[in-house]
């Protein structure tokens, strides 16, 4: 009866072990993360591949490598890949070498042996180099009702995924902003006094790793506290532009009136007309003087003589 129980228990160990080499690790998902232009190594974990051993692999459901018998195929990975791929005779390891964002995916190694067959995926995730984040300001005009001057600042950054940009004050985290998607722009805004002192910094990171843009804030202000006392003067200075102005046009105006109006209507005496001047007491008539010859006291030629003539009044 032992001996039965026992030979049952040693078949269903058996069963167990064949199913676990059939699909052990079938369910289980490695997540590597890689750097663009960096090489990814996905292992086997296998220390020596037998001769009789096969080891395929695919990206997604595409062969694109496969050692059997220990010969190398890489089927038309070259389309997908180019020359990036290399498997290792030994290990059976499929390595990536200056991996680019569109090999970002599911990768699925199967082994098969005379031990039985083992499965294994690998979620390879490739993210771009990181950019360094911009910061801009745009400067607030300060209210009438309040001293304080303030200026608004933005970081940005472009075609990005699976980040995360945060504003730090020193070490303490401000605010921060996450996306998962690939390829996407992020802006996080930020508003601070001119007086401010402190250091501000903006960062931008992922599991690879971060970069960080330091910087002084009232430096950044400076030009927006300048530009704003320039507005002032400049808005103090328009009205008396624009009445110099006005007081231009008015002139112009005036002396092209003065041009268009026509001229009054003047008599102008005859050569034998009486000129009337009008006085507040007595009007005084002005007539012109003729001399008319008195042909009754000349003399025979040639004898000179002072003429007279009768002055008229007209």
């Amino acid at each position: 009866m032992l001996r039965i129980i026992k030979r049952k228990t040693t078949f269903f160990g058996l069963f167990l072990l064949f199913i676990d080499g059939v699909f052990g690790d079938a369910d289980e998902v490695k997540s590597v993360s890689v750097m663009e232009g960096d090489s990814v190594t996905l292992n086997t974990d296998v220390t020596e591949v037998q001769r009789d051993d096969q080891i395929l692999w695919r990206f997604g459901e595409t062969r694109i490598a496969e050692l059997y018998k220990k010969n190398i195929d890489m089927f038309g990975s070259n389309k997908i890949f180019g020359d990036r791929l290399q498997i290792d005779s030994q290990t059976g390891s499929l390595t990536i070498r200056n991996i680019r964002s569109e090999h970002t995916g599911l990768y699925k190694l199967q082994i098969i042996s005379d031990r039985g067959t083992s499965n294994k995926r690998f979620n390879v995730t490739v993210y771009a180099p990181l950019p360094v984040p911009d910061i801009t300001s745009n400067c607030l005009a300060s209210s009438s009702r309040s001293s304080v001057s303030r200026c608004s600042l933005l970081c940005s950054v472009l075609n990005v995924g699976h980040v995360t940009l945060s504003w730090y004050k020193g070490n303490s985290l401000l605010s921060s902003i996450s996306v998962s998607d690939l390829s996407i722009s992020l802006s996080l805004p930020l508003e601070v006094e001119y007086q401010d002192k402190n250091t501000y910094s903006c960062v931008i990171n992922n599991t690879l790793g971060n970069q960080t843009q330091h910087l002084n804030i009232t430096q950044l202000c400076q030009t927006c506290k300048d530009s704003n006392k320039y507005s002032q003067i400049l808005a103090a200075l328009i009205p008396a532009v624009v009445l110099a102005v006005l007081a231009v046009v008015m002139y112009f105006l005036y002396r092209k009136y003065r041009r268009s109006r026509p001229e009054g209507n003047y008599c102008k005496p005859s050569a034998h007309a009486a000129e009337t001047i009008q006085t507040d007491q007595d009007e005084v008539v002005y007539t012109e003087t003729t001399f008319v010859q008195d042909v009754q006291n000349k003399k025979p030629k040639g004898t000179e003589e002072t003429v007279y003539s009768t002055v008229m009044k007209h």
